[in-house]
């Protein structure tokens, strides 16, 4: 379990939170669990996780609790939206206050064999 007062805006508790992601992700499926939202941070969160909470986080993110997740690699921006909607709610702040940059370069930290997360298409002038 996560003491909610360890969840910061920072790309070290990033990198910890898309790892901890992969590793429930696959707890669960050793499991036989539904691999849901409302599982993830029941697990994550143990009691401090109330309805409430998981409401608001899904709410936030703009997916149903009970919905099954892919594999953050296979829709790494579904769990992008996750992880920003928890940092967001814990630290009671708007979900477009969180540092998205951060968010990005700690997947592909997490993942190097995917791609990082909004890569820009044009050449940037030198």
């Amino acid at each position: 379990m996560i003491p909610l007062d360890r969840i910061q805006d920072t790309e070290t508790c990033y990198l910890q939170l898309w790892l901890l992601l992969e590793d429930t992700r696959q707890e669960f499926r050793a499991a036989y669990r539904r691999y849901c939202i409302r599982n993830i941070l029941k697990s994550w969160f143990g009691p401090a996780a109330t309805d409430d909470f998981v409401w608001e986080v899904c709410f936030r993110c703009q997916v149903p609790g009970l919905s099954e997740l892919p594999a953050p690699t296979l829709e790494p921006r579904q769990h992008r939206e996750l992880l920003r909607a928890v940092v967001a709610t814990v630290l009671g702040k708007g979900v477009r206050h969180v540092d998205l940059g951060a968010l990005d370069r700690t997947y592909h930290i997490a993942f190097p064999a995917h791609l990082m997360l909004n890569i820009s298409k044009k050449r940037r002038p030198p």
